[in-house]
């Protein structure tokens, strides 16, 4: 347990930080399974639209600092690529 006032409001402040975090990659690896089936069955355009919206949440999970900046950009190349492959 913390002892101190700002060791109290830092541990309060990490698990709201958590929660957040949790949320987000949630939604990441909801839209990336979503991407990947689409492209499984070949569905260009709807891979277009799936890919955009998880381009752009991972852009935003960036932003927020909840992903790591070559993380993102590592897997932005791989959903260009599934979807440039079809």
């Amino acid at each position: 347990m913390a002892n101190t006032k700002s060791a109290i409001k830092a541990a309060r402040k990490t698990e709201r930080l958590t929660e957040r975090n949790r949320g987000v990659k949630t939604r990441l690896k909801t839209l990336r399974k979503r991407l990947d089936e689409l492209m499984a069955k070949t569905d260009v355009t709807g891979g277009k639209s799936a890919a955009a919206a998880y381009i752009s949440a991972m852009d935003k999970a960036v932003k927020s600092g909840v992903v790591h900046r070559n993380a993102a950009s590592r897997a932005k190349v791989h959903a260009a690529k599934a979807l440039a492959a079809k």
